[in-house]
């Protein structure tokens, strides 16, 4: 089983992808039991290594079917569930799952990233950078934190995906 992660899709009206076409457009692709979570772009399914041939794939497929440019991040379910062992926070998942946020990456963070990450840092966030993920928790919410999404990418260097706390519990469930 894998976990795909569309980034930024159904947000603000765009990038529209609905969900149910989403599954549609896997099981036509050949891949069992796709299961979306949420309206957010979040598939589990079978079949398939992972790795980036495979996001490549599925990018170029969904550009094909529903018109849309959106960059995939898969993980396999033993990799989800390294995201989940390696929670540098226990204490704000358990205290506040909503703001503990994850970012998946499509590549590795550069060198130093947590560093310079955290020297980017202007409000009260905490941050600890893994080999593909960043988990930052956002005590005030993310709303208005200056630590963006741009922000993250730009300093980790690789393009990525965030999701809660909560929502990485809820893919874990669907992946046992």
């Amino acid at each position: 089983m894998n976990v795909a992660l569309l980034r930024a899709v159904n947000v603000g009206g765009n990038n529209l992808i609905p969900m149910a076409d989403l599954r549609a457009a896997f099981a036509a692709l050949g891949f069992a039991d796709a299961r979306t979570l949420l309206n957010s772009g979040n598939v589990v399914f079978g079949g398939g290594r992972g790795g980036a041939a495979l996001e490549r794939r599925l990018e170029s497929e969904t550009e094909k079917r529903f018109k849309v440019r959106v960059d995939f991040m898969i993980r396999t379910a033993k990799e989800w569930n390294e995201v989940v062992a390696r929670n540098p926070f226990p204490d704000a998942s358990r205290k506040s799952p909503g703001r503990l946020i994850v970012y998946l990456l499509k590549d590795r963070a550069r060198a130093g990233a947590e560093r310079s990450l955290r020297a980017a840092i202007k409000g009260p966030e905490l941050v600890r950078v893994a080999e593909r993920e960043a988990y930052v928790v956002y005590p005030d919410g993310s709303g208005k934190s200056k630590l963006t999404p741009a922000v993250l990418e730009r300093e980790l260097g690789a393009r990525g995906t965030g999701r809660n706390w909560n929502t990485v519990l809820k893919l874990a469930a669907l992946l046992a």
